[in-house]
């Protein structure tokens, strides 16, 4: 069995957060739903955890951060191409996030993103094939 990856996120309104992802295109697990948090599918064994702040505290005894003013992680996905990275970031700027920086070309990697409507960062990278390959 491939492993897979869950990664955790609080929200502040569930159905605000849902409605978000779901104008870029992102599918709910009905199985994991309820008033308390969602399983987002992203991929084959990727999935984002969105939970209310309340629910999501009772994982842990640490203070949670407020992602708008502090960063706890940058959630990175790899796309097949620049174009399709332009598009995620426009799509998700169209649904009401905000972009904290211009893309940027490295050579090899092409990279932009944006800060959802919590204040988590997402970033979208195409990496250009090896030509030596």
């Amino acid at each position: 069995m491939a492993t897979q990856i869950f990664v955790n996120m609080p929200v502040k309104e569930l159905k605000r957060s849902v409605k978000f992802f779901t104008k870029l295109g992102y599918k709910f697990d009905p199985e994991f739903t309820n008033k308390d948090g969602t399983c987002m599918i992203v991929g084959k064994n990727i999935f984002v955890m969105l939970s209310v702040k309340k629910f999501f505290k009772s994982f842990t005894k640490k203070k949670l951060c407020d992602a708008t003013k502090c960063t706890e992680a940058i959630v990175t996905l790899s796309m097949e191409s620049r174009a399709k990275v332009d598009k995620m970031v426009a799509k998700a700027v169209a649904a009401g996030a905000t972009t904290p920086s211009k893309p940027k070309d490295y050579g090899f990697m092409y990279q932009h993103g944006f800060q959802d409507l919590d204040g988590h960062l997402w970033d979208f990278i195409y990496l250009k094939p090896d030509v030596e390959s």
